[in-house]
């Protein structure tokens, strides 16, 4: 397995090194020199596969060349793949897929995980330390966190927007210590973002400490998420029909994992953009000009981001064509206001808890079937909804249980380094420390 950068087409590097670099030199983000297109009978027949065994078939034929046995491929993922991504029915036309089963309670942990696994697998043998840095507007850290606790050879440096996450996602990137250390910046996620991106491209750090990322800039954290897209299919039971996914975004990752599945062959009819506030994606869709901004917070607050680092893998797979790209995905973005509504409808309507999230993707399928009948669209629930607990329950005007690897963690102490948006002050930090 190649890959090349989004920046320079002909400048290619092996699997190992784009895991471990994050970033290529100039800047842009590593992309696969191939996406591979499964048999026709793979996806014919999903129902007889596990959802590893998925995942398995997708690696064997995206790694070619990258040198990993496919017993250590299969290794990699049933230990990544431990939980399951159901699918919950609302009606003939509206599906969830819960992707919140995992240790954080949040879809990143598949692709947390798996880079946990292949990352430790590449790193075997080696005496000098990896120091992982790795943004986060919610989920991400807490992910992160959990999938590289205690994993030797490599520490793990999550920043993060000071008052700007919930107090239990907080929780999971602060409290547990051990390898893992948490800055809080002052500022927004998007310098939480640029911290991580200039730090890749500053030679005196690059040259005395290895660093690597594990925000979905790491193309180890799409590979995973496009399995989950199959799973979905799979377990509707559609016979070669088409499907619409409707993906809550932010940086664009999931979506972009999505394009992947797709071109690998997945009978997708269309994606959904479903963006808060911060709809930079749906305004470029409906124009054809990208204009990011800075991101302002929203109750969907994982999904604030004014400039998404996948923006460019998505114009890379669309080859910068407009009206292609507009064709596969429409955009739609929503207010707080309207979020909050339909988190109420949903409850009363179906009896199902859905957080700010996956409300802000139901509400996008919502607008595109009223123009588009009779398709069935699979919303994805990011999240569980109790990692959100004092919105969630002041929305509904009801308790919600909290799950007990949640709960534990809400009286447990804080350790955060508090650090303004400077570079110079982040970097002096990690020469100290690493």
């Amino acid at each position: 397995m190649r890959l090349y950068s989004t920046k320079n087409t002909t400048n290619f590097t092996t699997l190992q090194e784009a895991v471990f670099k994050g970033l290529p030199d100039d800047n842009g983000l590593f992309m696969p020199e191939f996406i591979p297109q499964l048999s026709e009978i793979f996806i014919k027949n999903l129902k007889d596969y596990s959802f590893q065994e998925i995942g398995f078939e997708i690696c064997k034929q995206l790694f070619k060349g990258a040198t990993i046995p496919e017993p250590d491929i299969r290794t990699i993922i049933e230990k990544a793949i431990t939980f399951p991504a159901p699918i919950v029915r609302l009606d003939d036309e509206k599906y969830i897929l819960e992707l919140f089963h995992g240790p954080s309670l949040a879809f990143k942990d598949f692709g947390a995980r798996f880079m946990a696994q292949l990352m430790s697998y590449f790193n075997r043998g080696n005496d000098s330390e990896l120091v992982i840095l790795v943004a986060t507007s919610g989920d991400t850290g807490g992910a992160v966190a959990a999938g590289f606790y205690k994993t030797p050879g490599i520490q793990v440096v999550i920043l993060y927007p000071s008052g700007k996450v919930s107090f239990l996602q907080e929780k999971q990137l602060t409290t547990l210590g051990e390898n893992v250390a948490a800055i809080e910046v002052e500022g927004t996620f998007d310098d939480c973002q640029a911290l991580v991106k200039q730090a890749f491209l500053d030679k005196d750090l690059t040259s005395s400490i290895r660093l690597s990322s594990a925000n979905s800039i790491n193309i180890a954290r799409l590979i995973p998420q496009s399995f989950y897209y199959f799973e979905a299919y799979k377990q509707l039971f559609l016979n070669g029909e088409s499907v619409v996914f409707s993906v809550p975004s932010g940086n664009f990752g999931n979506l972009t994992a999505g394009l992947f599945a797709k071109r690998m062959g997945l009978p997708i009819q269309q994606f959904i953009a479903a963006t808060n506030a911060n709809n930079v994606v749906p305004s470029y869709l409906d124009s054809g000009v990208y204009t990011p901004l800075s991101s302002v917070p929203t109750l969907s607050n994982a999904m604030d981001v004014g400039n998404p680092s996948n923006f460019a893998r998505m114009m890379d797979l669309y080859c910068s064509t407009w009206n292609t790209i507009q064709k596969d995905i429409k955009g739609y973005s929503f207010t707080d206001t309207e979020t909050e509504t339909v988190m109420r409808k949903v409850f009363d309507r179906y009896g199902y808890l859905i957080d700010p999230h996956g409300a802000v993707g139901y509400l996008a399928l919502s607008e595109y079937q009223k123009t588009n009948f009779r398709t069935k669209g699979i919303v994805l629930e990011t999240a569980h909804p109790s990692k959100f607990l004092p919105d969630v329950e002041r929305i509904l005007n009801k308790k919600i249980e909290v799950p007990e690897r949640l709960a534990t963690l809400s009286g447990r102490q804080k350790h955060t380094v508090k650090m303004s948006a400077q570079f110079d002050q982040f970097k002096d930090w990690l020469l100290r420390l690493y």
